[in-house]
């Protein structure tokens, strides 16, 4: 049986209002080409140098106040406060998962930190990016990459993402020298024209040194043919937006401004990539930016393909620009109102002190088929429509109590000094671990309509506050809202959901399920613009405990992070969905057992996080 939670059709406020001063127009920069290309995983079990020493604290969209080398700390976190939700969480869990057509395990914390013969860094969350065509399935995380068939056989990778974009090692660990900072990692394969494009933010160098340079940029690379094991060509757009490297000055503290936390979306005639700008080397945000890309310049290669920035910052915009999340766009459908017109969602709760809002932000970018001759000819436009209340989730959940090895190390007499080199600390059982705040989460374009997801505050059982999803289903030419909802358990929370949609407009929900029965979980739920959101499936259920290193002191303090996104594609009438799961658990024995922290090669010393990629016929 199926179970619709809160679903309703919302009231709308839907006053257009238009960008008023002209969009700015960019070059790209053309680099290299590259090929995916193996290389074997290696190196120490653990070293002196595990974080890369100038993103402490998490990487770039950590929230947590962190640290950037030598810099003042730079702050990012936007959310006021976390307000309770009247919402009970009180979904169904399927019993079966008839929907689910297979599955199989990505890559993990080990394929990470050893890849490039063990040149990388301990890095989490993954922040997973999945694209799925032509027979292939690519997915990439922080801060590697892989290229499967439909069945899950490997064809390449793991990747590290620094040798694949062309940059040194991100570590060389026989020299000591540093290549530039990656991450963010983002793909999308586009039917129209059969090509594959993966970005990431890019942070340069002083040098070979540590520090970082403050310019920073997002490296695109698109692949020459429908093959993605094949050539692709990398151009670089920089994004440090002071009035250098032909960026416009938005005149961030400090010096340099951070294109933070890129995503990518698309339409018939145009790439289009998002950020949330930041100081990089001051605090404040700056608002989102909006860029558009000849997607036919990109596909042919071209010297400089024309690119149009929108400043989300600028003062005429009527809305709080933040993690504007453009649409994806399966079986090359697109929107052909107003000349081509690219959909973006973004959502508002963040900015207030209660933690609330009833409202989300539909922007739409037109024009677009003249990106090429008349780039300034885009016009962009944001309209408020009122929806169902979403919160900010409370920002740490429970766990399942199990075996978690780099805790218990950490909690054992003489266990961290001798063999991690850290003092001992003695941690609750189990360790909590964050959940997302209330950002858009990925934005789907099918069947005329727009697809949405976003964490919320729900209360479970127990009374105790947790996180469940909000979706949404839009209208974007009349604003009217189809399906608008909450899915909840009324005894675990659902996670970084996300959502993607077939072009008869059968959806799937995405996330992950956690909390004192579950250890974290591949999650999902049907999606329709009818019904709403079906019940919760286990694609693929957790092993034991997140056991990772973010939120200890020793290592970077701030919070114990899980994710900052998931994914999930469209391909044919097939979801694929990547999803952030624990794959394996294992004792402090086995831990300890040679080769050391590896548990039979299973996980490394730091961190135990794994992806699940699942097909599921909606």
């Amino acid at each position: 049986m199926k179970i619709r939670l809160l679903t309703a059709v919302a009231a709308v406020a839907f006053a257009t209002c238009a960008f008023a001063a002209p969009p700015t127009t960019l070059t790209l920069q053309k680099g290299g080409t590259t090929v995916p290309t193996t290389a074997p995983l290696g190196g120490a079990s653990i070293t002196n140098l595990e974080q890369d020493p100038a993103m402490t604290s998490g990487d770039t969209d950590s929230g947590d106040g962190g640290t950037l080398g030598p810099a003042p700390v730079v702050n990012r976190s936007i959310a006021r406060g976390h307000a309770g939700s009247s919402r009970m969480g009180n979904a169904g869990r399927a019993k079966s998962n008839p929907q689910l057509l297979g599955g199989f395990d990505g890559l993990n914390f080990r394929d990470q930190r050893y890849a490039n013969g063990g040149n990388q860094f301990s890095v989490e969350p993954p922040d997973q990016g999945l694209c799925v065509g032509n027979g292939f399935v690519m997915e990439s995380v922080n801060d590697v990459l892989a290229i499967y068939d439909r069945l899950g056989n490997k064809l390449v990778g793991p990747v590290d993402l620094n040798t694949f974009y062309g940059y040194p090692a991100a570590i060389n660990r026989s020299t000591g020298a540093f290549g530039p900072s990656i991450t963010d990692p983002s793909c999308y394969y586009d039917a129209g024209t059969q090509r594959w494009f993966q970005i990431v933010l890019t942070l340069d160098r002083v040098g070979s040194s540590s520090s970082l340079a403050g310019t920073n940029h997002l490296d695109i690379a698109v692949s020459q043919t429908a093959d993605p094991t094949g050539a692709w060509t990398i151009y670089r757009l920089p994004v440090q937006n002071n009035g250098t490297q032909g960026t416009p000055d938005h005149g961030c503290a400090g010096g340099f401004c951070l294109g933070d936390y890129p995503h990518i979306g698309a339409d018939a005639n145009a790439i289009f990539l998002t950020t949330n700008e930041f100081a990089l080397f001051g605090s404040g945000f700056y608002g989102a930016q909006i860029y558009a890309i000849s997607k036919q310049a990109l596909v042919s290669g071209a010297t400089s393909p024309n690119v149009v920035l929108f400043n989300g910052g600028d003062p005429s915009i009527p809305a709080p620009a933040f993690t504007v999340w453009p649409a994806i766009s399966s079986g090359g459908q697109y929107a052909g109102a107003r000349g081509g017109t690219e959909y973006l969602l973004s959502s508002d709760a963040v900015f207030y002190d209660s933690g609330t809002s009833n409202t989300l932000w539909l922007w739409a970018v037109s024009n677009t088929r003249l990106i090429d001759s008349a780039p300034q000819a885009l016009t962009l436009t944001v309209s408020p429509l009122t929806v169902q209340e979403y919160a900010v989730p409370s920002s740490l959940v429970r766990q399942k109590p199990g075996s978690a090895p780099l805790r218990d190390c950490f909690a054992t007499p003489g266990c961290a000094p001798t063999y991690l080199g850290y003092p001992n600390i003695v941690y609750s059982t189990p360790r909590r671990m964050a959940v997302n705040d209330s950002r858009m989460q990925q934005v789907s374009y099918a069947n005329g309509k727009l697809w949405g997801t976003l964490d919320t505050d729900v209360v479970l059982a127990d009374g105790s506050h947790g996180s469940g999803i909000n979706y949404f289903v839009i209208n974007p030419q009349s604003g009217g809202v189809f399906a608008n909802g909450t899915l909840a358990l009324p005894d675990a929370n659902l996670t970084y959901g996300t959502a993607a949609v077939t072009q008869s407009g059968r959806g799937v929900i995405a996330f992950t399920v956690v909390g004192p029965n579950d250890y974290p979980s591949a999650g999902y739920a049907g999606l329709d613009a009818k019904v709403g959101a079906g019940e919760v499936h286990i694609a693929a259920a957790g092993a034991g405990p997140w056991d990772g290193f973010t939120g200890i002191p020793y290592l970077g303090g701030g919070r114990p992070r899980w994710g900052d996104y998931g994914a999930a594609a469209a391909d044919g009438n097939t979801i694929w969905t990547a999803s952030e799961y624990i794959a394996q658990t294992c004792t402090l024995a086995d831990y300890l057992t040679p080769p050391l922290f590896q548990c039979g090669g299973t996980r490394g010393a730091l961190s135990n996080w794994a992806t699940r990629i699942s097909s599921i016929e909606p």
